[in-house]
């Protein structure tokens, strides 16, 4: 069989069907015995050579003939790449040529999105050297870290850019000119001179926002509107003058970044206010602390001096007395501090003033909570003044925090400090606080009017020696 000519013979397999033999090997084509030979009937009979013109009828055959052979050969070829694979093969084929598929369709979804990105930030590039020939630039403001002003902030620059690029309004033109009888000259001159005006005007806008302190937010207003009417003036000739609407959102920048400042300025001096206030009652409670633990101390003494005289039967009257009084006084005294440590409105009420460092008229009303209200003088006498404060009073109230809201109520109006309401500055003098002590306690026992001040008077003889006694 091996040496027979490719063509269709009956199935080895199968006698019911012709398998095709390729000279060399069956293949898997099949077809059943009888179409095969009507197949091969059909052929002879359109094969029969005509009594007329056999010369070219060979030539006919001969080329259908090598056609048949070329389309065998490709179809071999074919059958070769693919048709001899198994199923399983094809499968990973296919597989393998879809995850390539996957894979550069990936690839091109990335490149078009960075394309895109990039031709946003063409786009961006473009508008900020726009905005940048007009001396807008995205330095950083006051007003970035601020999380309640952020959102303001934002929306008033996205304004203050929409109106500041070409044709934004950001710069008025009342007239139209022509150039050497071109309009478009004319145009070109107008727009080159409104971006010069508002280069010069941002500039000293931003100049403004970057060096403003809360208290010169009036300053600085007064300083935007003279700049903003020296650029009109500068601009009559030519009908030019920055937009009035412009200017206000440059203005209202101006008063967010003074609003945000003084908040923070408001914020930062609190905290130093409640780090101050939290540190005071931490030595206040430490103080009561260390009393309580010597005044149980030498109770925990007594009370063994009590129980030896006991045990040794040698009780002395007299002795024994002394130690149980001993004992009750330091149950009072420690009862006393266990109150002042749990009720927060106990404590010390001072009214002290500094005329070296404030002046005479000038007082300041506190409450404090240690244990010795003398260290606290001493802190505010250490606390950058040149001198020390001077003590009109000091006494201990259970309702002290009650009367330093009182008193500071009834001289509200005479506040030094009217924004930080911390400080305990007062425009008084001793007299006027020693009267209404007298109506808020009964435990003002001693206060000094006219403050010593030893060392202001001895640094200034002349007003120690006009000083009445």
């Amino acid at each position: 069989m091996s040496e027979a000519p490719p063509n269709w013979y009956p199935d080895p397999h199968d006698n019911g069907f012709l398998r095709y033999w390729d000279g060399i090997a069956w293949t898997g084509d099949r077809v059943p015995n009888d179409a095969v030979a009507q197949d091969q009937s059909d052929a002879i009979g359109a094969s029969k050579v005509p009594l007329l013109g056999a010369r070219g009828f060979a030539k006919k055959q001969s080329q259908e003939l090598a056609d048949a052979l070329t389309e065998i050969q490709r179809l071999r070829g074919q059958l070769e790449q693919t048709g001899g694979l198994e199923l399983a093969e094809l499968q990973r084929l296919r597989d393998q040529f879809a995850a390539q598929v996957t894979d550069q369709q990936a690839l091109l979804d990335t490149v078009l999105a960075q394309l895109t990105e990039a031709r946003a930030e063409v786009i961006s590039t473009r508008d900020e050297h726009v905005l940048q020939e007009i001396g807008i630039y995205d330095y950083r403001h006051p007003l970035t870290d601020s999380v309640a002003y952020r959102d303001a902030l934002a929306r008033l620059q996205g304004e203050i850019k929409a109106m500041a690029r070409r044709d934004g309004g950001a710069i008025e033109a009342q007239k139209a000119w022509v150039v050497e009888g071109s309009a478009a000259q004319g145009r070109k001159m107008i727009r080159e001179y409104s971006k010069l005006m508002l280069r010069a005007y941002n500039a000293e806008a931003d100049n403004l926002v970057r060096s403003l302190k809360p208290y010169k937010l009036p300053t600085a207003l007064d300083r935007l509107d003279k700049i903003a009417l020296t650029l009109e003036q500068f601009g009559a000739t030519m009908s030019l003058r920055v937009a009035p609407a412009y200017h206000q959102f440059r203005r209202r920048e101006l008063e967010l970044t003074a609003d945000h400042l003084e908040l923070l300025a408001r914020q930062k001096e609190y905290e130093r206010e409640e780090r101050d206030r939290l540190r005071e009652e931490r030595r206040a409670h430490e103080e009561l602390a260390r009393e309580q633990t010597r005044l149980e101390q030498q109770q925990q003494r007594h009370r063994d001096a009590l129980a030896a005289l006991e045990a040794a039967g040698t009780m002395n009257p007299e002795a024994s007395g002394a130690l149980q009084a001993k004992l009750a006084e330091l149950d009072l005294a420690i009862a006393s501090i266990r109150n002042r440590a749990g009720n927060l409105r106990a404590g010390h009420i001072y009214v002290i003033s500094n005329i070296g460092a404030f002046g005479a008229g000038v007082v300041q009303i506190g409450l404090t909570r240690r244990f010795d209200p003398w260290e606290r003088i001493r802190d505010l006498s250490n606390a950058s003044v040149p001198f020390g404060y001077d003590v009109h009073t000091l006494f201990f109230d259970n309702d002290a925090a009650g009367i330093e809201d009182e008193l500071h109520s009834r001289l509200e109006h005479k506040r030094v400090n009217k924004v930080n309401r911390r400080r305990e500055f007062f425009y008084a003098n001793p007299a006027e606080v020693r009267e209404h002590l007298r109506e808020l306690t009964t435990q003002l026992l001693e206060f000094t009017e006219l403050p010593e001040a030893v060392q202001y008077r001895q640094s200034h003889p002349a007003v120690s020696d006009s000083t009445p006694n």
